[in-house]
C-alpha cells in the first residue's frame, strides 16, 4: 500500500480528500450526535480496561509517572494497566471511574 501525504486547510473544501468526507452528512452533525457518540466511546472504553485506564489519564492530561503519583499506586501498576497485563479491580476501577466523571472533585480529594 502507498502512503501519500498531503495538507487540508479546515476553512478550504477544495483541500479535502475526494470522497473521504461527507460535508452534508459533517455539516448535518448535531451536538446531541455528538454527545451520543461520544457515549458510545465511552461505553466502548470502560468494556476495554487498558484504555479505560489509559483514556482516564490523558484526559487529565498526566504522565505514567504523574498519574501514579497522584493516586498513590506504582507506576508499574498502571504500565500493567495500560498494557492490558493486568485490570484494575474493587477501589481501583472504582478510583478511575470517579476520576473520569469527576475529575477535580476526586483530584481535590485524594490532595
Amino acid at each position: 500500500m502507498k502512503t501519500v501525504k498531503f495538507s487540508i486547510d479546515p476553512d478550504n473544501p477544495a483541500t479535502l480528500p475526494k470522497g473521504r468526507v461527507d460535508i452534508e452528512r459533517l455539516d448535518a452533525t448535531t451536538e446531541q450526535d455528538i454527545a451520543g457518540h461520544q457515549q458510545i466511546d465511552d461505553t466502548i472504553a470502560l468494556l476495554d480496561a487498558a484504555k479505560f485506564a489509559r483514556r482516564v489519564r490523558i484526559r487529565l492530561g498526566l504522565s505514567q509517572a504523574e498519574f501514579s503519583h497522584q493516586i498513590e499506586v506504582s507506576l508499574d501498576t498502571i504500565r500493567n494497566w495500560e498494557q492490558g497485563k493486568r485490570r484494575p479491580t474493587g477501589a481501583a476501577k472504582t478510583l478511575l471511574k470517579i476520576l473520569d466523571k469527576a475529575p477535580e472533585a476526586a483530584l481535590a480529594a485524594l490532595k
